[in-house]
């Protein structure tokens, strides 16, 4: 009798979870709920955050009790969504038919929340505040800082990245295929990537995840753009980068960009960095896109206004179709680039590009001075800098 009670109870047992696969996978949407104090009146949206552009899902106004409840369609992979209240942003995850909780108050959203039913999302909760924690200490690096105290600051912030590293190194190894794991390589203090797989020692953590998505997942988006870039940095054997690399970093810090080096549709090869003694709006954009047209009209017009005082474009095309791109600046008097990874491209992940068209305006110094203006606040700013 007890051998036919216990084998009654594993039949049940996994009766249970049969059912509850053939629910989850019968279950087209996802729910997120939950309350945020303090913040009545204030409008709350979800957002999806895609690999190359966020989109609103859905709003609510909130009330003076700070509930919410949002359900959306359940993603074909694993991807990642966020909670935003203003410019406040909360980052979680959703696989197969998640119930989601998360609480927070207003003043503290994007760090102080606590949210449940996703592990993922709360493996991600505690890599967002490590590296918020370290973007906070970067920031306060300035240029006027004594030598002594900056180097003591670099050192200080140094150590925090090989922490958090050894942490994020830990999830990656317990399931690459997890959001996490993908969530972690690409983590970034001053716009610049925390892991990169052309650093020898990051690289086979990169692989890691890489070879996971392209085993269990081949044809989603994000599994493409990472089995891509880890293939092109084992293809070019890139020289791995060392500490020193890191303060150069945290040097530049508020003092400059990144610099691009591509070639245009005839091959030659134009530096942003050439262009330093000019005002120039660095553009990222597709000619593919639907609103193309008035969009490059609109450049067009930008340009035949300022480029004779001094004012350049230098467009990063994100085209896949490279003879598209091509037919389409045929006419274009500006410098347009395009890297043959299209919107794959390490530039776009450098420049943290999830979005199209993005535009930077750089000063004749070379000073980034914003990012995304319409474009009469931009007009306003290429006259106060010209």
């Amino acid at each position: 009798m007890p051998f036919i009670h216990i084998h009654m109870k594993k039949s049940l047992f996994f009766v249970l979870i049969l059912i509850t696969i053939v629910s989850c996978k019968q279950n087209s949407k996802f729910h997120l709920s939950g309350k945020i104090l303090d913040a009545k009146g204030k409008t709350l949206y979800i957002e999806h955050s895609g690999l190359m552009k966020t989109t609103v899902l859905d709003s609510t106004k909130l009330d003076a009790d700070g509930e919410f409840s949002f359900k959306s369609t359940r993603p074909e992979y694993p991807d990642f969504y966020r909670l935003r209240l203003t410019d406040k942003v909360i980052t979680f995850a959703v696989d197969s038919c998640e119930d989601i909780t998360i609480t927070a108050k207003d003043k503290n959203f994007a760090t102080e929340y606590q949210i449940t039913g996703s592990e993922q999302s709360k493996q991600i909760q505690t890599l967002r505040q490590s590296v918020m924690n370290i973007q906070e200490k970067a920031n306060a690096l300035t240029p006027n800082m004594g030598a002594d105290a900056r180097n003591a600051k670099i050192a200080e912030i140094e150590k925090d990245i090989e922490n958090h590293k050894n942490l994020a190194k830990k999830l990656i190894l317990q399931n690459p295929r997890s959001t996490a794991a993908y969530f972690a390589l690409y983590q970034q203090v001053n716009n610049t990537y925390l892991f990169s797989p052309y650093v020898q020692s990051d690289a086979p953590f990169c692989k890691a995840v890489a070879t996971a998505y392209n085993a269990f997942m081949p044809e989603y988006n994000r599994t493409k753009n990472l089995y891509n870039l880890v293939l092109d940095a084992i293809r070019t054997e890139r020289t791995a980068k060392n500490k020193e690399a890191w303060n150069e970093v945290l040097d530049k810090q508020g003092k400059g960009y990144i610099d691009i080096e591509l070639k245009d549709s005839k091959g030659v090869v134009h530096k942003l960095s050439s262009l330093e003694g000019k005002v120039v709006l660095i553009d990222f954009s597709a000619y593919a896109s639907d609103q193309s047209v008035d969009y490059t009209f609109t450049l067009r017009d930008l340009y035949n206004k300022y480029h004779s005082r001094g004012f350049e474009i230098y467009q990063v095309s994100l085209d896949d179709n490279k003879q598209l791109w091509e037919q389409s600046i045929a006419n274009i008097p500006w410098i347009c680039v395009r890297d043959d990874n299209g919107p794959n491209s390490l530039v776009v992940r450098t420049y943290n590009i999830d979005t199209a068209p993005t535009t930077f305006l750089m000063s004749r110094k070379g000073a980034i001075l914003s990012r995304n203006l319409s474009f009469k606040e931009l007009t306003k700013a290429i006259e106060q800098n010209l």
